[in-house]
């Protein structure tokens, strides 16, 4: 009773279209859930990411969940987890993701997100790539060795730097502090959105110099510029 009483006055709204939610839907509406524009890349081994790091990065997979284009649905979803501390939508959606991929027969030994430099952690409060790699670890039933991956610089943002910009930006700012929960497994590095993959591809040889370790990239969206 109180809940409805809640719900009243306080309304739960769909992230996507700010329609009101039913009493079993969560963050998006079955409307905007079944409508997402999913780029179902884990089914196509030579999509746009995959040839993104072709004589770059050595990777199994590349995959990216959704579409992302200035004003539709992934955007205000990536706009709520980023800047609006959403962190439970954050693993809502990794977990989505995950349940998706588990279903295709997919699988890895261990999930580790793209880090966040010590300074730009404290000040936002989360990593929003480590929130959607643990609720991927979650519908995967892996293990998320996140924090074995360290930023040893607080470089700058990528937004509007061009390509060469951005691997610059990104060289060897990557360590593993742990190699040996890497040693042998195959790691699907995770982020939350991929443009040029210069930061999946600094972070990913330093995953790859563990001895025995392979590689596959996912991400939220994926944006064409």
């Amino acid at each position: 009773m109180l809940r409805e009483l809640i719900h009243l006055f306080y309304p739960r709204l769909c992230i996507a279209c700010n329609g009101n939610l039913l009493h079993n839907e969560t963050f998006l509406c079955t409307g905007c859930l079944f409508h997402l524009p999913q780029t179902h890349f884990h089914t196509l081994p030579e999509n746009p990411i995959a040839k993104t790091f072709w004589g770059r990065l050595p990777v199994q997979h590349a995959m990216a969940f959704l579409f992302f284009k200035k004003g539709n649905s992934v955007q205000h979803i990536l706009h709520e987890i980023k800047y609006k501390n959403n962190t439970d939508l954050a693993q809502f959606i990794g977990r989505y993701y995950g349940s998706i991929l588990k279903q295709n027969m997919l699988h890895w030994d261990a999930v580790a997100a793209i880090p966040l430099h010590k300074s730009k952690l404290k000040k936002r409060g989360y990593n929003q790539s480590g929130l959607i790699a643990k609720g991927l670890a979650e519908a995967l039933g892996v293990e998320d060795i996140s924090n074995s991956l360290l930023r040893l610089k607080a470089t700058e943002t990528q937004t509007r730097k061009h390509r060469f910009e951005r691997w610059e930006n990104v060289e060897e700012v990557f360590m593993l502090d742990e190699p040996a929960l890497f040693e042998g497994k195959h790691v699907l590095l995770v982020d939350d959105v991929i443009t040029t993959g210069a930061t999946l591809e600094a972070c990913g040889k330093a995953i790859l110099a563990a001895p025995g370790t392979t590689l596959s990239v996912a991400c939220i969206a994926y944006a064409n510029t």
